[in-house]
């Protein structure tokens, strides 16, 4: 196996999580009887450039399958994120409505819905069949391809070069890093922008988020290591925030290498940061597997007491994260006895794996469980709002992640 971007032979591992279904490979009901495709999930470290990785043991055009289930708007704190960058973007980079703003991975138009509001021509392009759908039915012209350099090309010689390219939590799912970046590079007009949000490595590891590895990230980024890739392609970061969505994620922007936009502070600031940390030595990669096991453990420890003690226990949110988290561990329906999730493309399916039921969250009332396991811990605020009612029957949450907790 040779690093995706660099090329370099990747002999060190930083986590083996054994093997594991798809984390968004939802099971209906005619499909428990059938096998299950189980695939290696291990992660290796580059030596040369420290991009993490796993390798791409099943095809990303299948991971993105028509029958795709995750839709991003069924989360209103990510609604409320995408409208306020929108307002932002629109703002600091004078978008009018003689620009084009593309976003790649645009899911079911949940972001695109607000530049569309304020009279923005935009264009979503979305791999998977069932979100491209949606986001037509909201009027978001989408184009149903994955995104990469000979798209882009088709892309520029027939709609012209985009103004701003949107790109949130797409860049750790392409298989292929370099094409997909001379993509972009491709794209963009001379003096035009680039943002890219994903997950900050370093707040992977300092807050214990080994659950959001799977097969559908097939990158892990330091804020160096996403620098390199785009220089290397001729895009230049000239700003970069720190945001608390998935966890700890970054928003960086960009332009051309030769354009005028003017370098600010926290580039280098945040460079800074992670070489003082010691994400440019091999030993910072070097443990993250004993805390893999912990948690995992920790966990374990807690539904196997529960059971013994004659306690119910659900979970809330069919996230791919806590699908991570199940599988890792072993759980099945006997400890964890079904799923809740708003999403109705995941209600009346099974959890990948596992094969815990989802259901709607009318069954909480009906059951009134114990406890309740928030499984997308980074939604905690929300979802405990929503569930507060549980506190009628002193029903508790619980979250495993960055480490158990009981309240």
């Amino acid at each position: 196996m040779k690093c995706r971007f660099c090329d370099s032979p990747l002999h060190d591992v930083f986590l083996d999580l054994g093997s594991a279904p798809p984390s968004n490979a939802f099971l209906r009901v005619d499909e428990l009887n059938a096998p299950e495709a189980w695939f290696p999930l291990k992660l290796h470290v580059c030596n040369q450039c420290h991009l993490v990785q796993v390798d791409e043991v099943q095809k990303h055009d299948a991971l993105f399958s028509s029958d795709y289930v995750y839709f991003s708007s069924y989360s209103r704190s990510w609604l409320d994120h995408a409208e306020r960058y929108v307002a932002q973007a629109v703002e600091r980079l004078d978008i009018t409505p003689h620009s084009l703003v593309v976003e790649i991975a645009s899911n079911d138009g949940y972001l695109l819905q607000y530049v569309k509001a304020r009279g923005i021509p935009c264009i979503g392009i979305e791999p998977t069949a069932s979100t491209a759908a949606v986001a037509r039915e909201r009027s978001i012209e989408t184009l149903e391809q994955f995104f990469g350099q000979h798209s882009a090309q088709e892309f520029t010689a027939s709609r012209g070069n985009a103004d701003l390219i949107i790109a949130n939590n797409v860049l750790a799912h392409v298989p292929n890093l370099n094409d997909f970046v001379a993509g972009l590079a491709t794209m963009l007009a001379p003096e035009g922008n680039i943002t890219i949000e994903f997950p900050h490595l370093m707040q992977l590891m300092t807050k214990r988020q080994f659950d959001t590895v799977y097969h559908e990230h097939f990158s892990y980024f330091s804020f160096h290591t996403v620098q390199r890739v785009l220089a290397m392609h001729g895009v230049r970061i000239w700003d970069v925030e720190e945001l608390p969505t998935h966890g700890g994620s970054l928003r960086i922007w960009a332009c051309h290498a030769g354009a005028a936009n003017h370098e600010t502070t926290a580039v280098g600031t945040l460079l800074a940061r992670e070489r003082a940390s010691g994400m440019l030595d091999m030993s910072y990669y070097q443990d993250f597997q004993r805390t893999a096991n912990e948690i995992k453990n920790d966990f374990l420890s807690f539904l196997l007491d529960c059971k013994r003690n004659g306690k119910s226990v659900i979970g809330y949110g069919a996230a791919a994260k806590g699908n991570t988290l199940l599988n890792y561990a072993g759980v099945r329906p006997d400890l964890l006895t079904y799923v809740v999730d708003a999403s109705p493309h995941k209600q009346g399916r099974y959890l990948p794996g596992s094969r815990i039921p989802v259901v709607t969250e009318t069954r909480i009332r009906e059951t009134r469980p114990d406890y309740v396991v928030v499984l997308p811990w980074n939604l905690r605020d929300e979802i405990t709002m929503q569930l507060a009612y549980i506190r009628e029957w002193r029903g508790k949450f619980v979250t495993a992640v960055p480490k158990l907790e009981v309240s």
